[in-house]
């Protein structure tokens, strides 16, 4: 159990060794995304919620399913279309034999959330999702309903096909901790997974933490000390971000809107976790900078120029981690 241990440092080895003994078991499954694994297993260890962004057939599902397996959280998805209703989602009340009214509990009463395509919905349904991510509950006829800890969801996004969809706004894609591009697998990742998944061959991950674990390393994260001077190198990038502010003149060049407060908080948390996954206990600079991509990408808003000049929002990031 990870509240168990004598000491933090003992939690944090332990954390460390866990880690290791997670990417083994997802690797079984789950052909390269080495990355990507890393990033949504910091997003879990700090309690955020993460947004995965790639084009159909990178196996997202199976992914997060054997993420989930691994961590022995209860997994389901939800395929989110245009005539999804919130209480397709949340649950609603429904009348028994005896007239009397019973909560009939949603999808979303569950530890991992993979929202599928959560774009494709209306924002009144998007809107269901983020009030459960934001208050880890539900609130149906004035009568609150706590979901199940841990909760976390991974919304996954199409960059590809943009007809019929519902972007999701700034202030709400400010609720995920990370955005997290999938790419496509190298060719000889590519050869490996089409080898594992034409043949009799059926590899499954074996549980490595369990839910008791899982929420005390993330008090450990929370506990983790770290340098005034990492902080301010956090706070600093972000300030670098917003157009109008002294200092920000690579901003007001390229961007139209910056990330807020929310993204200093997460660099540090990530900045936290990252740190103890490589086996160190406190962070520096350099593990702000390791995770800084996922946390900015998605707060941040390209002005005119820097589209019409074709500079990625991961270029701009660049450009920031360098002044």
């Amino acid at each position: 159990m990870a509240n168990s241990f004598s000491n933090d440092v003992e939690a944090a080895d332990a954390l460390a060794l866990a880690y290791k003994k997670l990417t083994t078991e997802i690797a079984k499954v789950v052909v390269g995304q080495e990355e990507v694994v890393r990033q949504i297993l910091t997003g879990i260890f700090c309690h955020g919620h993460s947004l995965l962004v790639g084009v159909p057939g990178l196996a997202k599902t199976l992914l997060v399913q054997t993420i989930a397996t691994s961590l022995d959280l209860e997994f389901k998805r939800i395929q989110f279309t245009p005539d999804l209703m919130p209480s397709d989602i949340v649950g609603a009340e429904t009348l028994d034999k005896e007239r009397n009214f019973q909560f009939i509990k949603g999808p979303v009463f569950a530890n991992v959330i993979l929202a599928d395509e959560i774009n494709r919905t209306p924002p009144k349904t998007q809107a269901a999702l983020l009030e459960a991510m934001q208050e880890n509950a539900v609130t149906i006829a004035g009568n609150q309903y706590l979901l199940p800890r841990p909760f976390f969801v991974l919304a996954t996004q199409n960059p590809i096909e943009q007809e019929g969809t519902y972007p999701l706004p700034e202030a709400q894609l400010d609720r995920f901790m990370f955005n997290i591009l999938l790419d496509y697998p190298s060719y000889l990742q590519e050869i490996n997974i089409v080898k594992k998944t034409t043949s009799e061959e059926i590899s499954q991950a074996s549980k490595v933490l369990s839910k008791e674990e899982i929420m005390g390393f993330q008090q450990l994260v929370r506990r983790v000390p770290i340098a005034d001077n990492v902080v301010e190198y956090a706070v600093r990038l972000c300030h670098n971000t917003r157009p109008g502010k002294t200092g920000s003149a690579l901003a007001n060049d390229l961007l139209e809107w910056g990330a807020g407060p929310r993204a200093s908080q997460f660099l540090v948390l990530g900045a936290k976790c990252n740190a103890l996954l490589n086996g160190k206990y406190s962070p520096d600079i350099e593990d702000v900078k390791a995770i800084a991509k996922p946390v900015l990408r998605h707060r941040i808003v390209r002005n005119f120029k820097a589209e019409a000049e074709g500079i990625s929002v991961d270029e701009v990031i660049e450009k920031v981690l360098a002044l």
